[in-house]
């Protein structure tokens, strides 16, 4: 009905007119074609292609996982100085950018301590991401911070003061669920079922940094949601950049890990984690653009698959059936979540 009344509006004629309208008469003359509205050949040749918000979400997820897979490639260098690498290869993109649209570098008075909180938190959850990736798996890692909408919900009902309903509930239940299929604590399923061995202390202490990371991703998201479109998109990534280099630099000065890479593939690397993270954030960032959010939430969820892809041809690691279930469970939730809220929106 909005694309009939769209296309009546652009022949100069209201749907009423032109239900009403007589019929000409055969064998008499046409009469001449309306004119167009000045904007309505401009609005069909900006109409995005059917399926590009898709596609950039597909990219955007293919992006991502290449990123994660160099963090987990990249030998000897700490997870807290390849985030200030990141940091300082966005930070090398973003200025021009504001520059460019004068927006500045601090933002409105009302929002900067907003603007203070998402860049603190979102670089925290950069950070754990990391140190999550070279702990455990990729899929694990990967599947534990899609439990991030889960998260949202909660704090959102909190802070937002937006309804928490049973399907919130029902689907944290299935994320909590997953969660504890991946991690395997040895006290539900034995020792044999953890099947890690030694380096099982490591792999809970990458579930724990997965899980705050997904913590810290929704605390973020609900602050993005405050601040809403008063603050430029670029001036959000400048907190994120330069509050994330400052503290990436106060940790490692604390734990005493900063060491230049000594492998040229290794920086190599680096380079290239911040080169698709932030292609990934740009493709991402254009898609929730042109796309509703459902859709892109749903396709999103192709990091996983393309987790479990590399995990198997660049690892040699194929996942367990515990990590398959405990992935469903969470992109079962996620993408529930997700289409709930499409719903919603949509009535």
């Amino acid at each position: 009905a909005g694309g009939q009344s769209s296309r009546t509006a652009a022949e100069g004629k209201t749907p009423s007119d032109q239900l009403w309208a007589p019929a000409p008469e055969q064998g008499g003359s046409q009469p001449p074609p309306a004119q167009e509205a000045p904007g309505a050949e401009e609005a069909k040749k900006k109409a995005p292609c059917p399926g590009l918000g898709l596609f950039y979400t597909l990219l955007s997820a293919f992006l991502f996982s290449v990123a994660s897979l160099f963090v987990k490639k990249v030998q000897d260098v700490h997870a807290v100085e390849i985030s200030a690498f990141r940091c300082v290869f966005q930070m090398l993109v973003i200025i021009p950018c504001l520059i460019y649209r004068k927006t500045g570098f601090i933002g409105p008075k009302g929002q900067r301590i907003f603007l203070f909180l998402r860049g603190v938190l979102g670089s925290t959850a950069m950070i754990l991401l990391y140190y999550a990736f070279q702990a455990t798996s990729l899929a694990d890692a990967t599947v534990i911070t899609f439990s991030s909408p889960v998260f949202t919900s909660i704090f959102a009902c909190i802070f937002l003061k937006e309804k928490y309903s049973p399907w919130d509930a029902l689907f944290t239940v299935f994320t909590i669920t997953g969660v504890i299929l991946i991690v395997r604590p040895p006290f539900l399923f034995g020792a044999s079922a953890a099947g890690r061995g030694d380096s099982y202390s490591l792999h809970l202490k990458g579930t724990i940094a997965a899980v705050t990371h997904a913590v810290f991703a929704a605390l973020t998201l609900v602050i993005l949601r405050k601040m809403g479109k008063s603050v430029d998109y670029f001036l959000s990534i400048w907190y994120y950049v330069i509050l994330g280099l400052l503290e990436s630099i106060i940790v490692l000065f604390i734990i005493g890990e900063w060491s230049l890479p000594y492998c040229g593939l290794d920086r190599l690397f680096l380079i290239l984690i911040g080169l698709f993270g932030l292609g990934g954030q740009v493709f991402l960032t254009k898609a929730i653009q042109i796309e509703k959010a459902g859709p892109v939430a749903i396709m999103k969820t192709m990091d996983v698959v393309f987790a479990f892809i590399f995990q198997i041809i660049f690892f040699n690691d194929v996942p367990t059936w515990w990590t398959v279930g405990g992935a469903l469970c969470v992109i079962a939730s996620s993408t529930g979540a997700a289409v709930r809220k499409w719903c919603q929106g949509s009535k």
